[in-house]
């Protein structure tokens, strides 16, 4: 698609909005000039971040959407079309954690993660698509490094990101006679709570420490680079030197790749969990 996007006086829908990387994308999109739609199963969060974006002049609508159901998706997507006119833009955030051995996770797990990390995106998108299409919109999607890599110890984790790649990668082709941009985003580790509420292999909150391969980047850093990209149409977003060094090593030697990521990871598991 030619030229750059724009995204003043456009209505961006943002899930998973309460966390860091959704209130990011919150101020840099409301920067922009966008109008907001915030979704976030956590009502009162959310509507909590609504009300600071309106106090600031910012058109700005929150509402409590579980994206695990197909239904709630559909409803919310209904009120924003309804209060803003049409979507131009979503931000597929919404996602959860796990960090736990294949060995030691339930299948119902597995579920879970895929309800929020996958199928979350799925539902959302539906629900957006018809005014994404009438818009010649665009759709972001939060992935992770662990979307092109094998990442020791998050099977469902990457799993849920692998299955975003194929899915959003096949539909940017489908979407592109329609003049729909998709972008895949794919942080490194990002400073923010989202690890605190990582699953382990039972569906309790894991109490083992997180280990970290480089630096954590800001969520402004990632939101400026989300919307530098997204201005641009670009297809992927690789944002860190780690990640970017990944996806060469895991294309030339793969082998290499999986021996240097476990040796690096493996201990978080094997350590005693965090007192609490």
């Amino acid at each position: 698609m030619a030229g750059k996007r724009t995204f003043k006086n456009k209505t961006v829908v943002i899930t998973g909005a309460a966390g860091g990387l959704g209130r990011a994308f919150s101020d840099r999109f409301a920067e922009a000039g966008a109008r907001l739609a915030l979704l976030d199963v956590k009502k009162d969060a959310v509507g909590k971040l609504a009300g600071e974006m309106t106090s600031k002049g910012v058109d700005c609508l929150g509402l409590g959407c579980d994206v695990t159901s197909d239904r709630a998706c559909r409803e919310a997507i209904r009120v924003v079309v309804e209060t803003h006119g049409g979507v131009d833009l979503i931000i597929n955030n919404a996602g959860v954690a796990q960090r736990s051995a294949f060995a030691q996770t339930q299948p119902d797990v597995f579920r879970q993660v895929m309800d929020v990390n996958f199928f979350g995106a799925v539902q959302a998108t539906r629900a957006a698509l018809p005014s994404l299409m009438s818009q010649k919109g665009m759709i972001i999607v939060i992935s992770s490094i662990a979307g092109f890599a094998p990442l020791y110890g998050r099977t469902a984790y990457a799993a849920s990101k692998h299955a975003l790649h194929g899915l959003f990668d096949t539909l940017r082709t489908e979407l592109k006679p329609h003049g729909v941009g998709v972008m895949i985003v794919c942080p490194g580790f990002v400073d923010t709570d989202f690890s605190l509420t990582a699953l382990d292999g039972d569906g309790k909150i894991t109490r083992h420490p997180r280990s970290m391969v480089g630096r954590a980047a800001s969520p402004q850093r990632v939101a400026d680079a989300v919307l530098r990209g997204a201005r641009r149409n670009k297809r992927m977003l690789i944002l860190s030197n780690v990640g970017r060094t990944t996806r060469l090593i895991t294309k030339l030697a793969p082998g290499f790749y999986e021996r240097l990521m476990a040796r690096s990871l493996r201990t978080e598991l094997q350590r005693p969990p965090l007192n609490e």
